[in-house]
């Protein structure tokens, strides 16, 4: 059954290429990213791994731990790292987990279906602090991932989890946001200092609150 937002994210014991860990463990009070590719040494992927490689640090500062994986086992993983840093520039600075067996694949619900029973989906899980699911976003595996994207949906989803407010349409770190429906206009006054603007009795946007 695939996993729904707002449900617990599987735990996993599993040996990556930074040694064996485990889920709940690495993750501790961070935040995670938990992202598929379908299978060691294809160019999508070689990519993709680059690029988070280099978006390490603005992982890092937004307190979030990444993690790749496929059912390749950890030699072929090995084996691809230095391809990885080739092409990228960028040497692989996070784990990638081999899953063979298919139990994380099977737990996440990451075999593509109609391709292959081995081949994984290029899937985006975040997992909150909470260890639930906070974003899913799978992409077909001809479309590679826009991790600017992502990264700008965990600062949407790290400033909702902190504050009554979500972001507006094509919304960017900095820019203004909207005040939740559920707080009554005397709370926003005190929750919201910065001031509000009313555009509609449901919509009130105000400024980012913690810049």
């Amino acid at each position: 059954m695939a996993l729904r937002l707002g449900t617990q994210a599987p735990d996993f014991t599993a040996e990556t290429t930074e040694g064996t860990i485990n889920l709940y463990d690495y993750i501790g009070d961070s935040w995670a990213i938990l992202f598929s590719h379908p299978k060691d040494f294809t160019p999508v992927c070689t990519t993709e791994l680059g690029e988070v490689a280099r978006l390490k640090s603005e992982f890092d500062r937004r307190n979030t731990k990444v993690l790749g994986l496929s059912v390749d086992p950890l030699d072929s993983h090995r084996a691809w790292v230095s391809d990885i840093g080739e092409v990228s520039g960028y040497p692989l600075n996070y784990p990638l987990i081999a899953d063979p067996d298919r139990k994380i694949a099977d737990a996440y619900d990451l075999i593509h279906p109609g391709i292959s029973d081995t081949t994984t989906v290029r899937t985006v899980y975040v997992i909150g602090p909470d260890k639930k699911i906070k974003l899913e976003i799978t992409y077909p595996q001809t479309a590679g991932r826009n991790f600017e994207e992502i990264l700008r949906a965990l600062d949407s989803l790290q400033l909702s989890a902190d504050y009554q407010v979500s972001t507006p349409v094509n919304w960017k770190y900095g820019q203004d946001v909207i005040i939740a429906t559920s707080v009554t206009n005397e709370e926003a006054e005190t929750k919201f200092p910065k001031g509000f603007k009313s555009v509609k009795p449901y919509l009130r946007i105000t400024p980012q609150p913690n810049l």
